[in-house]
């Protein structure tokens, strides 16, 4: 179990919904699925009804998500108290497959020819052709 699969367990359960929580994960839904099919198979329990209209808790997973959200938010406290800005890496990744919802979570509205500032990262029109990035 890792503190990843805990936040995707969290994730799915406050959106109901495995696409949904793929979508604000910025991550496949495959491998989402893959990764909560792994969680389920180590614990030995089922976190989550899955149907066509979503997933719902199982007994089980109401109890696991409960615990997960406490070891989470603990995860998080520590990260923020013991966390040095200075000392922190920035890591930007981008994929080879072309994902809308990727794109529209560093850029909104950028008018072409122009760059968009978000956080330390600036993109412009060129980032979404994939010919580079300025950091």
């Amino acid at each position: 179990m890792t503190l990843q699969q805990l936040h995707y367990a969290i994730v799915i359960s406050e959106t109901g919904s495995m696409n949904k929580a793929a979508e604000r994960l910025y991550i496949a839904q495959p491998s989402l699925t893959g990764a909560m099919q792994e969680l389920e198979r180590e614990l030995g329990i089922t976190i989550f009804h899955r149907s066509g209209r979503g997933v719902t808790l199982t007994n089980d997973g109401q109890e696991f998500i409960d615990y997960a959200r406490q070891v989470y938010h603990q995860y998080e406290t520590l990260a923020e108290k013991y966390a040095h800005p200075n000392e922190l890496k920035k890591k930007f990744g981008v994929t080879t497959q072309h994902y809308s919802f990727a794109v529209n979570a560093f850029v909104e509205d950028v008018p072409f020819g122009q760059t968009s500032c978000v956080g330390d990262i600036f993109v412009s029109e060129d980032f979404l052709f994939g010919d580079f990035i300025d950091a």
